[in-house]
């Protein structure tokens, strides 16, 4: 690390805290609760949806899979 990034990060750290103690921690930490519990639930509906959709899938509808042919 170079002396100037040094400095760059101990400025920004005192000007955040001239608003409010520690503003940019509280700011990072709110993002985190909403965010973490928001990604979570997304990824938890979307495994659900596909758990009910492999139980209620008929086989008989079922395709193999065939590669398209490359002929241009």
């Amino acid at each position: 690390m170079t002396s100037s990034s040094i400095l760059a990060c101990a400025t920004c750290a005192n000007a955040f805290k001239h608003g409010g103690e520690d503003a940019a921690g509280w700011a990072i930490a709110l993002m985190l609760f909403v965010i973490i519990p928001l990604v979570t639930m997304v990824v938890w509906f979307m495994v659900k949806i596909a758990k009910r959709e492999r139980a209620g899938l008929d086989s008989q509808y079922c395709d193999d899979y065939v590669a398209p042919s490359n002929n241009s």
